[in-house]
């Protein structure tokens, strides 16, 4: 036998051992996946327990969603309710403070017969309301006298022709109208002069 067939022989017999090494590689790897695919392959009644445990935690968390979702919401309610109780607390403390002014302007009238001192104070009084809803809560008093009529801002309660002017014109106020802010809150109730020729 020559040197050359040894050596093929040789590499042939390398070849199969080698294809024999893969053949069996391969046949494990294969009998190791059957045997993984068994172990994770479940029984139906395997699968509908995991299942069942599946929906009951998720129905659980769900619960617990539910549960923090209306104590939230019945929070809020409460927060809202609370803001709409005590809204006006800042409004309701500045007027205390008149109300104060008032029993002191009361008891100093009742012990002294100065009344245009009582008169005084209690103008001051009335100001310094009027002025602190103005500048703080934006209620502002207007005054009619003289101004044309607008019915968005006037209410005529009474009416006088006159033939010295060419439109309504407010001639006396019988009560003060109110704005709060831009908002007219309550008209004035006027007296109305009409031109002669107006129906």
């Amino acid at each position: 036998m020559s040197n050359q067939e040894t050596q093929k022989d040789q590499s042939e017999t390398e070849k199969t051992r080698v294809e024999e090494n893969v053949s069996e590689i391969s046949t494990e790897n294969e009998n190791k996946e059957a045997e993984a695919q068994t172990k994770t392959e479940l029984t139906p009644e395997e699968r509908i327990a995991g299942l069942e445990a599946q929906l009951t935690e998720t129905r659980d968390q769900l619960l617990r969603k539910a549960a923090e979702f209306e104590n939230f919401r019945k929070r809020m309610n409460q927060e809202k309710q609370n803001s709409i109780e005590y809204a006006n607390q800042s409004l309701l403390l500045d007027i205390i403070l008149i109300i104060d002014d008032f029993e002191r302007a009361i008891q100093a009238g009742e012990a002294s017969t100065d009344y245009m001192g009582l008169l005084e104070g209690i103008k001051m009084i009335e100001k310094r309301l009027a002025s602190q809803l103005e500048v703080k809560w934006g209620l502002k008093r207007f005054n009619s006298a003289g101004e044309v009529f607008d019915p968005n801002l006037h209410e005529a309660v009474m009416m006088e022709k006159s033939s010295e002017i060419s439109e309504a014109v407010v001639q006396e106020d019988f009560q003060k109208g109110y704005m709060l802010k831009e908002r007219v809150i309550r008209a004035a109730k006027v007296k109305v002069l009409m031109p002669e020729g107006g129906e």
